[in-house]
């Protein structure tokens, strides 16, 4: 200790030793900063003191929980075989009893020192008389959680031993703190990867094909393809009209699948202008153009492990095709601007709702692909194809708008059920899902009616010909198109206003009301087509 008797010998030597004290609690101070890996610390730390103090050999144990065991975590001058044979029970030599004790102890001479037991043997052979040894608890919450022992740091004998307990002491509650970032770090990762997996276990149970609505012969066969598939590495390629579900198929595919726990990552092919697609799919190195200030990942890389689901892979030029085809048939490719090849462990899901056969025979789209592609089609049926299907999709679909817009809409008309299974629907389930979830919104009663839905009468539905009446109109003259379309017209006038009238049971004003005419002009309608 610094008393007032000290000579100016001593207090330049106090001095020397206050300036190194410094140095190093700067450095380790830094260390624990620098990093929130504990091993990484804790090692810079035992380095300091060897470089700023000049200690030959020092550990830091730490106390196993569920063992309740005292492990070396980190030693400086010991062997890795030397660290492993670092173990001792609570009250164990002299490392145990600082732990257990809470306390501080300091053996001048190590070979009169019955506790030490020398478990590592790191100073066997060393004249362990000329050895003096701390050990300091490490405290967190007054709690022992493990301890800090060196052999002397300070050499010259006008330094106490007090003066190495309190600077150890120092280090040992800054180490302690690092240990409470460490343990909050850990408890914060613990908690994101239990939140991962409830995530990945709430997708499972979405995505799974018993939650895909649909009840038909076509959708049997959907989920009899979706079970196949999923145990499978192949290509699959889903084909179908805009809004069929074929995203959600996708997901189901790959949720259902052994890669359930890799990434599911989803490029809109139409979505992205052709410039930037490759760049999105394959990612850039920094300066591979203009505005590419860093390098970027690709969504293949993203999703290596799990799945690529390429959306509209119709819409990609030939320049991509190109490079599409090469990752399909090599599994690597290389960054816009880069020349390193980089392999990827994907699984390739497609869809389009184009004729991929006529884009082949066009010439814009590569037969090598699309064979490469089309290895397992499923086919997602329209609407209008699995009309038995409507009912249970409309009271789904009730059931989240109501949810989703705070409502309580609890029933449907006859009537408008009615005319949903027998509405065309273009735009699919998803034209579906909108309709209801507008008419919730707009519902001021219990019950969805029918003028809740101006899909029905100020829109007239087209009409879809086969191929054989589309050949047989372009065969006609002008005179004959111009004949064959007032009778195709004037046929599906007819028909709608016969559906009309019956659902409404022939109430005229009703009628005219969801057609979007006057009650006049439905009479002379329905003169002029001998329904009246």
């Amino acid at each position: 200790m610094k008393t007032d008797k000290d000579t100016p010998v001593q207090k330049g030597l106090r001095g020397k030793a206050e300036v190194i004290e410094l140095k190093a609690l700067h450095a380790i101070a830094r260390a624990i900063t620098s990093s929130l890996d504990l091993e990484t610390v804790m090692r810079q730390a035992m380095d300091v003191l060897h470089e700023t103090m000049g200690m030959a050999r020092g550990t830091l144990t730490l106390l196993d929980v569920k063992t309740n065991q005292l492990l070396i975590e980190v030693a400086h001058g010991l062997e890795k075989k030397q660290i492993e044979k670092g173990r001792y029970q609570l009250g164990e030599g002299i490392t145990g009893k600082v732990v257990a004790a809470k306390q501080p102890m300091v053996i001048p001479n190590l070979d009169e020192e019955p506790l030490f037991l020398n478990k590592t043997g790191a100073r066997h052979g060393l004249a362990r008389a000329n050895i003096a040894f701390i050990c300091v608890p490490i405290l967190l919450d007054e709690k022992a959680i493990g301890a800090l022992s060196v052999d002397r740091l300070f050499t010259d004998k006008d330094i106490s031993f007090e003066e190495d307990v309190r600077f150890l002491t120092i280090i040992a509650s800054m180490l302690a703190q690092a240990v409470r970032i460490h343990q909050m770090v850990e408890k914060q990762t613990e908690k994101l990867t239990d939140e991962n997996k409830l995530l990945k276990s709430q997708l499972k149970k979405v995505f799974r094909p018993d939650n895909i609505i649909g009840e038909s012969k076509r959708m049997a066969d959907v989920y009899a393809s979706i079970e196949l598939v999923s145990q499978s590495r192949a290509t699959v390629l889903l084909r179908g009209e805009s809004g069929t579900g074929k995203e959600l198929v996708a997901h189901a595919i790959h949720y259902n699948s052994d890669r359930a726990d890799g990434p599911f990552i989803r490029v809109s092919c139409a979505a992205l202008p052709d410039s930037l697609l490759e760049s999105e799919l394959f990612g850039h190195e920094k300066g591979a153009f203009t505005g590419a200030l860093t390098r970027k990942k690709g969504r293949f890389e993203m999703a290596h492990g799990g799945t690529l689901f390429l959306d509209e892979i119709g819409e990609i030029p030939h320049s991509t095709q190109i490079k599409l085809l090469r990752v399909l048939q090599e599994r690597e490719f290389e960054r816009l601007g880069g020349s390193e090849s980089i392999r990827v462990d994907i699984r390739i899901i497609t869809a389009t709702n184009r004729n991929l056969e006529k884009e082949v025979q066009a010439g814009n789209f590569r037969q090598d692909l699309y064979y490469r592609l089309n290895v397992i089609p499923i086919f997602l049926p329209a609407l209008r194809e699995r009309k038995e299907d409507i009912p249970v999709l409309v009271n789904y679909f009730l059931g989240k708008a109501n949810e989703e817009n705070s409502k309580n809409v609890k029933y449907i008309s006859s009537e408008v059920m009615d005319y949903f299974i027998n509405y065309s629907w273009l735009g699919n389930v998803r034209e579906l899902a909108n309709v209801i979830e507008r008419a919730v919104v707009l519902c001021k009663s219990d019950t969805l009616e029918l003028d809740l839905f101006p899909i029905f009468g100020s829109q007239e539905q087209p009409v879809v010909m086969a191929d054989e009446e589309t050949e047989a109109i372009e065969a006609m003259d002008a005179s004959e198109k111009e004949s064959s379309l007032t009778n195709a017209v004037e046929r599906v006038e007819k028909k709608m206003i016969m559906d009309t009238m019956k659902q409404t049971k022939g109430n005229q004003r009703q009628s005219a009301k969801i057609l979007g005419i006057t009650e006049r002009i439905l009479g002379y309608k329905l003169k002029r087509y001998g329904l009246k």
